[in-house]
C-alpha cells in the first residue's frame, strides 16, 4: 500500500521504519518542529534499538521517502490509500490543515490512521474534516519508549477504533505482517479507543503512585517496603506489573497521558481527585532523595557534592521530559549544593535543558569520575551499568558513605555490609559499629 505518515513522535518514525520495512511504500513528512535535518540527530531516535538504522535502511532501498514540506506532499497525498497522523497534542491545528490540502479532494477511500495523542473525539471530527468518501480509524500510539521497534513490530494488542468494516479490513491489511502470531487487534469505537489508552496509562500512575504512598508508611513505621510488596503482588488480583516504589515517574508520553486525561475529565465537566492525587503524589516523590539526603546532613546542604547516576526518565532512552532529576537538581542548587552526574544517553538533553552550569554541575564520562570527591550517590535511574557497583571503592570514596536509592535496585543490608548508610524507598539500612569503624 501507499501510505503518508505526518509528524516527528517516535510513533511516525517507528511507522514509518516498520512499514516501509514490510513493504508498504511510504511517503513521511515530519512536522515543521522538527524537519529530517533535525531529527537524525535526536539521541533519542539514535538509540532506539533497531530504529536508525532500519530508516535508513528503507530510505536506501526505496522503500521510504522523506518529504521537506506539506507543499510538497501533493503527489503523495493523490496517491496514497492511507494517512497516519502521529503528532503532538498541540500539533492539532496542522493535521486539520494538511486535510485541507487541494489533493485530499482528489484522493478516493483514503483512511486516515489517527495514531496522535489527540483528546477524546478528535478522530471524529478529523474525518469530518476529510468529508464523504473517506474514513477515520483511532489506533492509540501504545509504543514503549526504549523499545518501540519490539512493541510495534510484535506487539501485544492494538487498540483499533473504528466503525466500520471497510477500515477495519485496510487496517489489518496494513498491519498484517505483524499480526500472524496471535489476533492482536481489539475492535471499538473511536472514543472509547481514545479513552481506553489514556485509562491505562491512568491506571499505571495510579498503581506506582499508591505503590509509593505505601512506602512512604512503610518508612514512617519502620517496615521494609518489600515486604509489603511481594505480599501485595502475589495475591493474583493485583499482581506485580507497576508495583515498584521509586523516585517519580516521567516521560514525554505518560505524563502528556495522565495530563490529557484530566483534561477530558474536566472538559466533560467532572473532576477526579483521584487523577489530581495521583499527579500531585508523583511531584511530591520526586523530591524524596533530596528530603532524605537532608534529613540525614540535618538540613546542611551547603557545599555539599552529590554524584547523582542516571538522569533519564527511564533505562533506554536519552529523554528527560518530566523526569525526577530536574525536579532533585533545582532542589539541591537551592540548598548550596554542587551535583555531578554521569548518564550514558541523557547528558545531551540535560545540557540543553538547563545549559552549562560550571559551578553547579559536572558532567563526568564514566559512573565512578561522578563519585570522586562526593559526600553522597544519588541513583536516579537503574540504568544496567549501576546494578552492581563496587561498593568497596563507594565506601572509601564517598565522604558520608551515604548511598540514596531511587529505585530500590540494591539490596539495603548487603550495601551496609560495605560500610555504606542505604536509605531507599520505604527501605534503610545502617552499617554495623564495625563496618562502620
Amino acid at each position: 500500500m501507499r501510505i503518508l505518515i505526518y509528524g516527528s513522535e517516535l510513533g511516525a518514525a517507528t511507522a514509518a521504519a516498520a512499514l516501509s520495512w514490510v513493504g508498504h511504500r511510504v511517503s513521511w513528512l515530519p512536522h515543521a518542529s522538527q524537519p529530517w535535518s533535525t531529527l537524525r540527530q535526536a539521541d533519542w531516535l539514535r538509540r532506539e534499538p533497531w530504529l536508525f538504522e532500519q530508516i535508513q535502511q528503507s530510505l536506501d532501498n526505496g522503500h521510504l521517502c522523506l518529504l521537506d514540506s506539506p507543499d510538497a506532499t501533493g503527489g503523495a497525498l493523490a496517491s496514497a490509500d492511507a494517512l497516519w497522523l502521529s503528532l503532538s497534542p498541540d500539533q492539532r491545528g496542522d493535521a486539520a490543515e494538511l486535510l485541507e490540502h487541494p489533493a485530499i479532494q482528489r484522493c478516493t477511500g483514503l483512511t486516515l490512521v489517527n495514531n496522535s495523542t489527540f483528546p477524546v473525539g478528535e478522530t471524529e471530527q478529523l474525518e469530518q474534516r476529510l468529508g464523504a468518501g473517506h474514513q477515520c480509524v483511532a489506533l492509540p500510539d501504545m509504543l514503549e519508549e526504549g523499545r518501540a521497534w519490539t512493541t510495534f513490530t510484535r506487539p501485544s494488542r492494538w487498540l483499533l477504533g473504528c466503525d466500520d468494516d471497510r477500515s477495519e479490513r485496510q487496517i489489518r491489511e496494513i498491519l498484517r505482517a505483524f499480526n500472524r502470531r496471535s489476533e492482536v487487534f481489539q475492535r471499538m469505537p473511536r472514543r472509547a479507543a481514545e479513552l481506553t489508552k489514556l485509562s491505562i496509562n491512568g491506571m499505571l500512575a495510579t498503581r506506582i503512585s499508591y505503590m509509593n504512598e505505601i512506602a512512604g508508611l512503610a518508612d514512617t513505621l519502620g517496615v521494609d517496603v518489600e515486604y509489603v510488596r511481594q505480599g501485595m503482588g502475589a495475591d493474583t488480583r493485583i499482581g506485580f506489573e507497576y508495583l515498584y516504589p521509586g523516585c517519580g515517574f516521567g516521560g514525554p508520553n505518560f505524563s502528556r497521558d495522565l495530563m490529557r486525561l484530566a483534561d477530558v475529565q474536566s472538559s466533560s465537566g467532572r473532576t477526579s481527585a483521584l487523577l489530581d492525587r495521583v499527579m500531585d503524589i508523583n511531584e511530591q516523590k520526586k523530591e524524596t532523595l533530596f528530603r532524605k539526603l537532608w534529613t540525614h546532613c540535618d538540613g546542611n546542604l551547603q557545599g555539599r557534592t552529590v554524584a547523582i547516576w542516571g538522569l533519564a526518565f527511564k533505562p533506554g532512552t536519552a529523554r528527560i521530559d518530566h523526569a525526577p532529576v530536574l525536579t532533585l537538581l533545582e532542589a539541591l542548587w537551592a540548598q548550596g549544593a554542587r551535583v555531578q552526574v554521569h548518564d550514558p544517553a541523557a547528558v545531551p538533553a540535560l545540557l540543553e535543558a538547563v545549559g552549562p552550569r560550571p559551578d553547579l554541575v559536572t558532567f563526568t564520562g564514566e559512573p565512578y569520575d561522578a563519585c570522586e570527591g562526593a559526600d553522597v550517590l544519588m541513583l536516579v535511574t537503574e540504568w544496567k551499568a549501576y546494578w552492581n557497583p563496587d561498593w568497596a571503592y563507594l565506601a572509601r570514596t564517598l565522604q558520608d558513605r551515604l548511598v540514596l536509592d531511587g529505585r530500590n535496585i540494591y539490596d539495603p543490608d548487603f550495601v551496609a555490609s560495605c560500610g555504606l548508610y542505604y536509605r531507599g524507598i520505604g527501605r534503610r539500612a545502617d552499617p554495623s559499629s564495625a563496618c562502620a569503624g
